[in-house]
């Protein structure tokens, strides 16, 4: 695997991550390019499973260490363990995308997005390294910001800005 535009979108629960992720998603595809997604499932507790009734599961739960069900176009791959960041990288791009984005992970390397609900979101997100674009109603000092999350315009240009501009690839 070679390098590919990569860019973490971070900040605290409700932040508007996901939602700010699934207008990026729909930019890369209308360009033409594939899109990995990377999520860091930050919420209490082990991930949703597939329904217990399923094959897939009945494995999983009589220990398999990973089983991977694939058909009708897509896979689902489920493991008994959480990789470590690289290895999560590797598997999302195993297909070589044009465009890695990641929810979450904000104290892993890489360019950032920063969502921010308030100062005390600020007064902690700041410290972190290789921050783009912050976007919420704070005062910066010296990054790029877009203050009303809801501005799908400002948003959406400053995203289509970063895909074009030379730069911010990671090496996977």
């Amino acid at each position: 695997m070679g390098a590919l535009k990569t860019l973490h979108i971070v900040g605290y629960k409700n932040s508007g991550k996901t939602t700010l992720l699934e207008r990026w998603i729909g930019i890369v595809k209308a360009k033409g390019l594939t899109v990995a997604v990377l999520k860091h499932h930050g919420h209490a507790g082990q991930i949703e499973l597939p329904s217990t009734i399923t094959d897939t599961s009945r494995f999983f739960d009589k220990g398999a260490d990973s089983t991977l069900v694939a058909g009708g176009g897509s896979a689902q791959l489920l493991l008994n363990n959480e990789p470590s960041f690289g290895a999560l990288k590797a598997l999302v791009t195993y297909d070589s995308p044009d465009v890695l984005l990641i929810e979450g992970f904000k104290d892993e390397r890489g360019a950032k997005v920063v969502l921010v609900r308030s100062c005390e979101d600020w007064n902690t997100l700041q410290e972190l390294e290789k921050i783009q674009l912050v976007i919420g109603e704070v005062d910066p000092g010296g990054y790029p910001i877009i203050k009303d999350r809801g501005d799908s315009v400002q948003l959406d240009n400053w995203f289509t800005d970063w895909l074009n501009r030379e730069g911010h690839y990671e090496t996977i």
